[in-house]
């Protein structure tokens, strides 16, 4: 009996020194020399693939900006892993210690604060519709009887049911695995309208094969925080992650690094998606925090 519960506590202890790992970032980046970021495909400028296992984006550097800080931290350079995820198992994957530091294009809300930490705001999007240019659609209440596409996962379309100019519009909804399935939905015809963050839009329009084709139209159907996520109760490593935010912002660099990815031309095609910072981004560099979306939902 007594062999049985030692070996039980020995279970126990092992099960938690995995789990009190998980939750000390750097204290498992420091033992193993690796550290696994995850990234998206098609995140438009924040965060997509360049082929050949490399990705790039806004978010994308500033997390390896991050991971330079780590190494400093521990005194060593570690290896870094390019893991790509989703819109639906990106949080699951932070939770259970898979990924270290998610680095695409989340939107910080009060549910998701619940199982995951958000580094301080980097950038504040605009969720818009974007439609073919030649398919006279101008706004929300012509999606009535529409097919409109948007990505699993993702909060866009509950956005759009929400808003007050939808009332009486009834459409359909279609779902793509990640932003480029959905993308396609609409380049093949059989989405009318996608719904999302406009940067992902306008990425996505930017890349395409004829970016004359389309257009992003409507109102914006809600502003939104979008964060890099992290473990939660993991205060070491959300700290070095904050302070690294701030001092970007402080010292003007993260201006730089976001005019690289939004602003002028970015590989592989060498194509710019020509968007400059927002008032609401820019707001959020000059007071840097980690609020969620519900606050900025405030009147």
């Amino acid at each position: 009996m007594k062999k049985h519960v030692l070996a039980f506590a020995v279970a126990a202890l092992a099960v938690g020194g995995a789990f009190a790992q998980a939750n000390d970032t750097i204290g498992k980046v420091k033992a193993s020399g690796v550290i696994t970021m995850g990234v998206r495909d098609s995140s438009g400028g924040l965060s997509y693939t360049m082929g050949d296992g490399k990705y790039g984006g806004f978010h994308v550097e500033i997390c390896q900006r991050i991971i330079g800080n780590l190494e400093k931290a521990i005194g060593k350079k570690v290896e870094v892993k390019y893991l790509p995820v989703t819109s639906q198992n990106r949080i699951p994957l932070v939770q259970n210690g898979t990924v270290d530091i998610e680095c695409g294009s989340t939107t910080n809300n009060a549910a998701r604060a619940k199982d995951v930490s958000f580094v301080d705001t980097t950038f504040v999007e605009e969720v818009r519709i974007a439609v073919k240019a030649k398919s006279g659609i101008n706004s929300i209440a012509q999606l009535n009887g529409k097919n409109v596409a948007t990505t699993t996962g993702t909060t866009s379309v509950q956005l759009l049911r929400k808003h007050e100019r939808a009332k009486g519009v009834d459409f359909k909804e279609v779902f793509g695995k990640d932003h480029a399935d959905s993308f396609l939905l609409l380049e093949s015809g059989r989405a009318d309208a996608f719904v999302m963050d406009g940067q992902i839009l306008a990425g996505n329009i930017a890349s395409s094969k004829s970016p004359s084709d389309y257009k992003i139209v409507g109102e914006p159907l809600s502003v939104e925080p979008i964060a890099i996520m992290v473990r939660k109760d993991d205060a070491a490593f959300k700290k070095l992650a904050d302070d690294t935010v701030k001092d970007l912002m402080k010292s003007g660099e993260i201006q730089k690094i976001y005019d690289k990815w939004f602003v002028q031309p970015i590989p592989p095609k060498n194509v710019a998606i020509n968007l400059p910072a927002s008032a609401a981004t820019k707001a959020a560099w000059a007071n840097p925090n980690d609020k969620p979306v519900e606050d900025y939902l405030k009147k």
